[in-house]
């Protein structure tokens, strides 16, 4: 697609450059003829109303398949690569949302080196009716440190994805009998609270700590055929204290709020790691509900793996939530009030 082009050219060697940014400029993009302008648009032009309202600077006019952009060249340049970016979207099949729409501005505005194309047309996990992809550049980089490594540490504040997309990755390693079982722990601590003083039989206390894995898989995989997999073995939960005194062979392993583990736990678990088998491990060292005189192992195992081949820290950050929008202004505020 060819570059902006000032509107008004009273400097012939002037016009050959790249105009600065407050100059008016027009762009014209053709869209492919294989690319349906109603999905490219969106359901009654939620796409085009979204692109809109985030460049109020910039004129679009959509006719038949061309789209004509006019105003500051700095706009209209990051609209156009915008475009671009929706047009291959459409093309790859991934479904267009003003959420889409946010996600994709915020990565071009950041530079970041990864397209945003490439981040949310990777597929990790179809089924049941969705399909699992990252939304962030920084979830991509995730997933893919996970497919390179053997041992990857998820670091980072609620909301971005740490341990769904671990659960995502599992799920697709032993659909592609690359494992063949799933093991799922976390350590039964959270809140202040411990399993000796809450109500109940042993399956009842450490259920409300295992559940989110549980919720989880039921996004994935066919709840039917869950408690049949939990029958054979194939997917295993359990507190991370079942861990102890084991060798795991061929299994994808997910360490869940690791934050609450201490050192001492941390090395029992990463030291499990058996033959074909893979590790993630997820937490926020922000969040830690240990006693005050035990130190987080998610901590300080940053220190002691750091550089270690094989072994990936990934750290994402509030830019990395997918939940609500206000979760990342709450998380960014958390951190300011810190720094104070």
């Amino acid at each position: 697609m060819a570059e902006p082009t000032p509107a008004a050219t009273g400097d012939a060697s002037r016009s050959s450059r790249t105009p600065p940014t407050h100059t008016r400029v027009e762009h014209r993009i053709t869209v492919p003829a294989g690319v349906s302008m109603v999905e490219l648009l969106g359901l009654r032009d939620e796409v085009l109303r979204a692109i809109e309202q985030g460049f109020t600077a910039v004129d679009i006019h959509v006719r038949g398949n061309e789209v004509t952009l006019g105003g500051p060249a700095g706009d209209v340049a990051l609209v156009a690569r915008l475009v671009e970016e929706l047009v291959e979207m459409t093309e790859g099949g991934t479904p267009l949302t003003p959420d889409v729409v946010q996600r994709t501005v915020s990565m071009l505005a950041a530079g970041s080196q990864t397209r945003p194309a490439d981040v949310l047309t990777f597929n990790i996990l179809s089924g049941r009716g969705r399909t699992i992809r990252p939304k962030t550049a920084g979830q991509k980089d995730y997933v893919d440190a996970i497919d390179r490594h053997t041992v990857t540490f998820g670091i980072g504040p609620a909301g971005t994805g740490k341990t769904y997309l671990a659960m995502a990755k599992a799920v697709q390693a032993l659909q592609a009998r690359q494992v063949t079982r799933i093991v799922l722990t976390r350590p039964a601590v959270e809140a202040g609270e411990r399993l000796g003083f809450l109500p109940g039989t042993l399956n009842e206390k450490i259920d409300p700590y295992l559940r989110p894995l549980y919720d989880a898989l039921h996004d994935m995989v066919d709840p039917e055929s869950i408690p049949r997999l939990l029958e054979a073995g194939t997917i295993e939960v359990a507190p991370l204290a079942y861990m102890r005194g084991r060798t795991l062979n061929d299994s994808f392993i997910i360490l869940d709020e690791a934050q609450n583990t201490s050192v001492e736990q941390m090395k029992m678990f990463l030291t499990r790691l058996g033959f074909g088998s893979k590790v993630v491990v997820t937490g926020d060292v922000t969040q830690v509900d240990l006693p005050s005189a035990t130190t987080s192992g998610l901590r300080v195992v940053q220190q002691i793996l750091d550089g270690l081949d094989d072994v990936a820290f990934c750290r994402l950050a509030s830019s990395d939530v997918v939940r609500h929008r206000l979760v990342s202004d709450i998380i960014d505020a958390y951190a300011r009030w810190d720094r104070t």
